[in-house]
């Protein structure tokens, strides 16, 4: 039976994934501080008190910003402080950042530091933004409240093609999955329920992957053609489905992910 490998969030869209043992999953809703945050461009419209789904593009991102990839980032959600990392010459981790998403003086420390960081590539005066929890809202690429789920045997099977080692991370998934064979989600119709630990998802649809991919995740490098790999081995550029939460329940690495 296919097996949970692995669980991630990403409290600040297009930053470090976080690891997860477990997680209560509500009807509706997407693992709790998903991209809860995001650093978008000054041109960027966003109404918190009626929040509208925006296109990755409003933001800082892999795509088009592959130096995000060279960073690491921890955030704290119990003290709401953001701490950011980098290599120096000796290719030592040391700090970079630290500041607390909860106030006003923190936050603008965040926002002067990566338009620092990433100078012209930022249109505008850079600006953190934060996911209101009513109405709920999460800056995904999607406009649902999703999960992305990736079967690590089709990723296994990219690898083979693409002749050296690709890692499971460059596709920012939420739910890594094993023992299932190689593209056997992408046969799961829009609609079909599965068994999530003891909740219940929705699948949605495959999830179409783009130039992000390409960048390595250690080395900030884009060093791979993942999108035009898998047009040209298999005729599509999917990697992984994105499921919809239905029925309340818990989800922990190990755990069961089944056909209901």
């Amino acid at each position: 039976m296919p097996t949970v490998k692995q669980l991630y969030r990403y409290p600040i869209k297009g930053l470090t994934a976080e690891a997860l043992q477990q997680i209560f999953l509500q009807t509706g809703q997407s693992i709790p501080l998903d991209r809860h945050f995001a650093l978008a461009h000054g041109t960027t419209q966003f109404d918190p008190t009626h929040p509208q789904h925006l296109p990755k593009t409003e933001f800082l991102m892999l795509m088009k910003n592959e130096k995000l990839a060279a960073l690491r980032t921890e955030y704290d959600d119990g003290t709401g402080l953001l701490s950011v990392y980098h290599y120096d010459e000796q290719g030592d981790e040391v700090v970079a950042c630290v500041a607390s998403l909860h106030d006003d003086k923190g936050i603008a420390r965040i926002e002067r530091f990566f338009a620092e960081y990433l100078g012209d590539e930022v249109r505008g005066e850079l600006k953190l933004m934060t996911a209101p929890s009513e109405p709920s809202h999460m800056f995904s690429d999607v406009a649902e409240k999703t999960l992305s789920c990736i079967n690590l045997a089709s990723v296994d099977a990219l690898e083979q093609v693409i002749g050296s080692p690709v890692d499971p991370l460059r596709f920012r998934g939420n739910v890594y999955f094993e023992q299932l064979p190689e593209w056997e989600e992408l046969q799961w119709a829009s609609g079909q329920l599965l068994q999530l630990g003891t909740a219940v998802v929705r699948v949605l649809k495959p999830i179409k992957r783009c130039a992000a991919t390409n960048v390595n995740p250690l080395t900030a490098k884009r060093d791979l053609k993942i999108p035009q790999t898998l047009v040209n081995s298999w005729g599509h550029p999917n990697m992984g489905v994105y499921v919809e939460v239905v029925e309340d329940g818990e989800v922990s690495v190990g755990d069961g992910f089944s056909l209901v």
